[in-house]
């Protein structure tokens, strides 16, 4: 029967790097290898070929699967390692209340009004002028690997745009970036703020898009501490998905009414909402927190390494 490998948290920080490297290596060749194969194209043309509108469908499923080999897979292999019920490590707790769902869609509704006050705060950010221009191409690449997803001409299209663009990232970043990421820091840093903050910069630079920065940092906060105080991945995977599924189901709408898909990415919203945004969801955390304490004492989380006793500090 296999044993538990014991690793301090240090050592499984750098366990799960060495991973996220070797796989990001394997899946970039993987990726490639298929799409030349499957475009009938030089490796060196795939992700150009890719992004074009008749390959649409060969751009999602590749993309798909290098998010399930660049976050999914050493993520598993980590839980593995470290725990002989991986699973249950990463936070795939089936318990939950009908109360904790609501209280999370509430969260998520608020957390998209706040997204769209930072969004506004973070365009108004100075920054030099060659700077500026390496944000702006930056951001045009990222809209590009967007779009070439997101071409939705039927119900059909929808449907596998949400599967590509909502579904599969909010399973395979949150078991990344909640699951085993800021399970580590807490543990490592001894401080859910800052090891909940760390984790959601990580989180948001991984997107590199420097205009969505402020928005991503305080979606993985509010993610952060869904999953801390309800031990929960499945919640996380549930606000993760409906979030990316607003945008798909705004680009599909923006699609049928014939208008530009890269202004409805770039909706704000004014900074006062924001405000009152934060209030809001300052609240309702402490409710989810209450109702996450009850869940917890009535089906307690077996592993060990989930339980993370610091639900006083916020801060």
């Amino acid at each position: 029967m296999r044993q538990k490998i014991e690793l301090n948290y240090p050592s499984q920080f750098a366990l799960l790097l060495a991973l996220l490297g070797l796989s990001l290596v394997v899946s970039s060749a993987i990726v490639l290898g298929i799409g030349a194969e499957w475009l009938h194209v030089p490796m060196k043309s795939v992700t150009t070929v890719m992004n074009e509108p008749k390959n649409v469908n060969v751009s999602r499923f590749l993309n798909t699967l290098a998010s399930f080999l660049a976050f999914g897979l050493p993520t598993l292999i980590l839980g593995f390692i470290v725990n002989i019920k991986a699973f249950e490590f990463l936070g795939f707790n089936t318990k939950m209340s009908a109360k904790q769902v609501v209280i999370v869609l509430m969260i998520a509704f608020v957390g998209l009004i706040l997204s769209g006050a930072l969004g506004e705060i973070n365009q108004a950010i100075p920054l030099p002028a060659k700077w500026w221009a390496a944000a702006k191409e930056a951001e045009a690449k990222y809209k590009e690997s967007m779009m070439s997803m997101v071409t939705m001409k039927t119900t059909t299209d929808y449907l596998l745009s949400l599967i590509v663009m909502a579904i599969a990232p909010a399973i395979f970043e949150e078991m990344l970036f909640r699951g085993a990421l800021q399970k580590i820091f807490v543990g490592w840093i001894k401080n859910s703020f800052w090891a909940i903050l760390l984790a959601s910069i990580l989180f948001s630079a991984i997107h590199f898009s420097f205009f969505g920065f402020l928005p991503r940092v305080a979606l993985g906060m509010i993610l952060g501490y869904v999953f801390y105080f309800s031990k929960n991945l499945w919640l996380n995977i549930f606000i993760h998905f409906l979030y990316n599924g607003i945008i798909v189901t705004q680009l599909f709408v923006a699609t049928k009414q014939g208008k530009q898909l890269d202004k409805a990415m770039d909706e704000t919203m004014p900074i006062w909402l924001g405000l009152i945004a934060v209030v809001s969801i300052f609240v309702l955390m402490r409710l989810f927190k209450q109702e996450s304490d009850l869940e917890l004492a009535m089906h307690p989380v077996a592993s060990k390494e989930i339980e993370l006793n610091e639900y006083e500090k916020l801060g």
